[in-house]
């Protein structure tokens, strides 16, 4: 029986993946390097400083920068990101979300957000649905990212669920990974490519029978 619901935010719950593509490809301009929507899907579960190290990998360039600098790089990004993040409205949120959180609410379900973005509070207020997520994990506060475990297990942790009783929602492979070294069951988002490891696949939530769910 599920007694907790964790989610990823970018690819499931809305898409902003492509203002973190138009922010990365500003900044990586701007210190000479080119990148494009192939690689950007590189960068799809990682954290900012991961991706920052990609792209500076990707230029040639990642052993010019000391940590400071990588440190205003990333914040430069994510001011870029947080401009565009300006547009976001209750009308992204994707199919089926809404509907699932609702019911999970009524189920008194905890839902959780696992999200490798440090935005994840502010996005959840400008989608006007934050109130729906008894916990938002902050990425800061853990030494490995996905495909390690630990974001989900956290989530798992602050909702009070055994991750077992858990059931988690991905679209990216990185976080299909961790979710199965969580012990947690695996519904993976599929928009761009395959997620094989995952335990199950739909296009969108909308595809997810919530009366079989929450029996």
């Amino acid at each position: 029986m599920v007694k907790g619901l964790i989610f990823d935010l970018d690819g499931v719950i809305v898409d902003t993946a492509r203002y973190h593509y138009l922010a990365w490809k500003k900044l990586a301009g701007e210190i000479g390097i080119s990148i494009d929507e192939k690689f950007n899907q590189s960068l799809k579960g990682i954290s900012r400083t991961e991706s920052l190290d990609k792209i500076l990998i990707h230029g040639d360039k990642g052993n010019i920068y000391s940590s400071d600098e990588r440190n205003v790089l990333a914040m430069r990004k994510n001011e870029y990101y947080l401009e565009l993040l300006g547009r976001v409205s209750p009308n992204d949120i994707l199919p089926g979300v809404l509907e699932l959180i609702t019911k999970a609410n009524e189920y008194n379900i905890p839902c959780a957000i696992a999200s490798a973005s440090q935005n994840a509070p502010e996005i959840l207020k400008k989608l006007d649905i934050i109130n729906y997520f008894k916990a938002i994990v902050d990425p800061t506060t853990l030494k490995k990212g996905k495909p390690d475990p630990d974001i989900f297990l956290k989530a798992a942790e602050l909702i009070h669920v055994y991750p077992q009783y858990c059931i988690g929602f991905e679209d990216a492979a990185a976080g299909i990974q961790a979710l199965k070294k969580a012990n947690i069951y695996s519904i993976g988002v599929i928009a761009e490519g395959p997620l094989p490891e995952a335990d199950q696949v739909v296009h969108s939530l909308s595809e997810i029978d919530l009366d079989l769910l929450f029996k």
